[in-house]
């Protein structure tokens, strides 16, 4: 199956975002490369813009002390595993801590350090990072990759708070409610939510099916145009019968 998420509001959006972007970071940090640590240093900058809202890191921490009371509630029910429990807990409380442990903006350390923050100001220039324009890093790309990875590494440890905290709270997001098959006629498939609650909804196709769906939705209807694309990957509405997958997520 492949799966694409519609998140329904500007705090999903942005726990996805970074999701996605710390994924990357490690897996390019992962590789020898350094074409590959440029990319992983690139993707740093980005974190640290995409994470800059004031307010992430203790929606997050509020997020999570809401969890455990949920949580909490489960204690003594038979049907619950206590081990299980206790492990979920353990993990929330942890990532918790971590989060209130970090002090400051979030990615202030790497605001402070002015070497990177000259690298980061001509990456926004296309070809800005050339040899001739930023020799230091020229030389620091020609290190060796465990020197480059160790470098990495001390620039994204004081975050991972954030991403372990994210990774939680959307591995609960998407473990929410139930999936439900429906058919789109004509490529097209109209819901109406009433207002729900809903914070997320979830689309899956099976990975050999040619459709790809463009999803628009708010808390009072949702409106999905299955597509494929053309030999030039230009997307046009399909006129058959499209069955799908669609879970609505809501902590």
């Amino acid at each position: 199956m492949i799966t694409y998420e519609y998140p329904f509001n500007e705090r999903i959006r942005t726990l996805l975002r970074l999701e996605d972007l710390f994924q990357k970071v490690g897996r390019f940090m992962q590789r020898d490369g350094a074409h590959e640590h440029h990319v992983a240093l690139l993707t740093l900058f980005e974190i640290l813009d995409v994470s800059g809202r004031a307010d992430l890191k203790m929606d997050l921490i509020q997020e999570l002390e809401r969890q455990r009371q949920s949580l909490l509630a489960y204690r003594n029910n038979p049907e619950i595993s206590e081990e299980a429990l206790n492990l979920a807990l353990q993990e929330i409380e942890q990532a918790s801590a971590a989060l209130l442990a970090m002090t400051g903006k979030i990615g202030q350390h790497l605001r402070d350090n002015d070497w990177l923050m000259s690298i980061k100001s001509r990456a926004s220039i296309p070809g800005g990072v050339c040899q001739f324009d930023l020799p230091s890093y020229h030389y620091w790309r020609h290190q060796a990759p465990g020197a480059r990875r160790e470098a990495l590494l001390g620039w994204l440890q004081p975050m991972l708070p954030l991403r372990d905290a994210l990774a939680i709270v959307l591995r609960l997001l998407r473990a929410s409610g139930r999936a439900e098959h429906h058919v789109a006629a004509n490529g097209a498939f109209q819901m109406m939510l009433g207002g729900s609650s809903s914070q997320m909804v979830r689309i899956s196709l099976k990975i050999d099916d040619p459709y790809i769906p463009e999803i628009s939705a708010n808390k009072y209807a949702l409106n999905i145009r299955f597509t494929h694309p053309d030999s030039d990957h230009r997307p046009r509405q399909s006129d058959s019968e499209v069955e799908f997958d669609m879970l609505f997520c809501n902590l």
